[in-house]
């Protein structure tokens, strides 16, 4: 059984010893059809490993590449390859950038073996690229291509800077042209017309392509393929049928959309999975939760801002990251995700939502931390009562517990709209790892919260109206109708907004 690549973001390393997912289609596409690339991705999604792959490809090291779709189609010819990683840029001042930037060339100039004299960061990277262009055509790699940016997202006027630093430092590679063979940079936000890329506009962005929406990831073919052994000892080790394990690993950690059509699991989450054989938010927890509270708390997101309307492809394009709608920025950064497209005329319009239970349960409890100054203790105790009724199949234990939380809540942060309770209660839910939907589409409307788990409950909630009122909509609507078959709930809950919380409510067996 093959090792698992956990961490390990060198092609050549990779494919000797561990499992190794072929993704050469893909860049087989792209170097035979093009030359200026661009394709951004959330953190620990393999871009990384694609460039290293690249680098390979370059070098011409065709015996690295038996057995992958592109080692009997691709000439393996050795080119010069400039590779940059800018998260070896310091960022702590625009000197000290300017600086590891002009360090960063020489060194790999170095590598190419030749000696960069120019001590200012633009003319280091212009003399390295004519210089090796005098072997043969040279090949740009560049990863991380904003983080000197997204270091300072909270503070505009330093962001500001460090783009104008990396406009210069970029504007190269298009004054370059005619000695450049082949360009691809990454990094997990998209560039604006207007941003680091405003001068390189022959820059052909491939992030929201549907022809490249599974390159990066895994998709369930892909899983079930190089994973066999992983998924039979994991599942005898965790007393579950392969189909259920199957099952559980979609819910928890598919989901990630980057065309609305086409989903792919995040490879971090899926190898620390096989590697521990439990269930764990892995790849959130990965991240910088510090920098999301702030966030959060600075902006005082709620789940019905994020996803309460579709987003274009022009959004992604328009502001710059630290001025873009909160929306847009945790698209980006894989937060939330494309759960559908809309087309009108010419136009598409995405859907937003969670990618999966890994992220949707530990974005809603920090939600909770942030933004309802609920604290991290209380929280977890929280979660410990719902997921004990849940399988008690105790629903009113689950309403008192949201009752007991809501009046926790100091009463400045309470608004008087249905919304603020929809999505109040939703991240409740979703907080203790629950498969809860919001705003569930059916044939015959929207419902507006739904928890699908053993029993499905389908929950309506009123504000200054009545418990009675919110269970008619669900009978007139029908929203039940999906899940027929399975054993139904519904749910009416009515909010008065004098007191605060919940102050009635009716439960049915469907």
């Amino acid at each position: 059984m093959k090792k698992l690549p956990i961490g390990v973001q060198d092609f050549k390393e990779l494919i000797t010893d561990y499992i190794y997912i072929d993704k050469t289609k893909y860049l087989h596409e792209l170097i035979t059809s093009g030359k200026f690339y661009f394709l951004s991705r959330p953190r620990r999604f393999g871009k990384s490993l694609t460039i290293s792959t690249l680098y390979y490809l370059f070098k011409g090291e065709k015996d690295l590449f038996k057995g992958t779709y592109i080692y009997d189609k691709w000439e393996f010819k050795e080119y010069p390859v400039i590779r940059i990683n800018l998260l070896d840029v310091a960022t702590d001042n625009v000197e000290r950038m300017k600086e590891s930037l002009t360090k960063i060339i020489k060194l790999e100039g170095k590598r190419n073996g030749i000696e960069i004299t120019e001590t200012d960061y633009k003319f280091a990277f212009n003399e390295m690229i004519i210089k090796l262009s005098k072997k043969e055509r040279v090949v740009i790699l560049v990863d991380e291509y904003e983080k000197p940016i997204l270091d300072n997202i909270n503070n505009k006027e330093k962001a500001e800077k460090y783009r104008e630093i990396l406009r210069d430092f970029y504007v190269s590679i298009k004054s370059k042209d005619e000695y450049i063979k082949f360009v691809f940079m990454t990094g997990i936000t998209k560039f604006t017309k207007t941003g680091v890329f405003s001068a390189l506009n022959n820059l052909n962005d491939i992030s929201l392509d549907k022809t490249y929406a599974q390159m990066l990831g895994y998709t369930q073919e892909e899983l079930e393929k190089n994973f066999k052994e992983h998924i039979k000892e994991t599942a005898s080790e965790m007393k579950m049928e392969e189909k259920e394990l199957l099952k559980n690993l979609k819910m928890y950690y598919n989901g990630f959309s980057f065309d609305g059509e086409n989903s792919v699991y995040n490879p971090f989450s899926i190898l620390q999975f096989f590697k521990k054989r439990k269930f764990q938010n892995y790849w959130f927890e990965s991240g910088s939760p510090s920098f999301l509270y702030e966030y959060i708390k600075g902006k005082k997101i709620r789940y019905e801002d994020l996803v309460k309307y579709p987003v274009s492809e022009l959004d992604f394009s328009t502001r710059e990251i630290e001025e873009a709608n909160a929306s847009i920025f945790f698209t980006q950064a894989g937060y939330l995700t494309f759960k559908g497209k809309e087309q009108y005329g010419m136009e598409y319009e995405y859907l937003l939502d969670y990618p999966n239970i890994e992220v949707k349960n530990s974005f809603s409890k920090m939600i909770l931390e942030a933004n309802y100054e609920l604290e991290r203790g209380k929280i977890k105790e929280i979660n410990k009562t719902i997921w004990k009724a849940i399988k008690e199949k105790d629903i009113e234990g689950i309403i008192k517990e949201i009752k007991r939380i809501i009046s926790a809540i100091p009463y400045n942060l309470h608004k008087k709209e249905e919304s603020y309770y929809h999505s109040l209660i939703y991240t409740i839910l979703a907080s203790a790892g629950l498969n809860v939907t919001a705003e569930e589409l059916t044939n015959l409307g929207r419902s507006d919260i739904v928890i699908e788990e053993d029993i499905i409950y389908i929950m309506e909630i009123k504000i200054d109206k009545s418990a009675e009122k919110a269970l008619t909509q669900i009978k007139e609507m029908k929203y039940y109708e999906k899940y027929k078959g399975k054993e139904i709930y519904i749910v009416g809950i009515n909010i008065n907004s004098e007191k605060r919380n919940i102050d009635e409510y009716k439960i049915e067996k469907i």
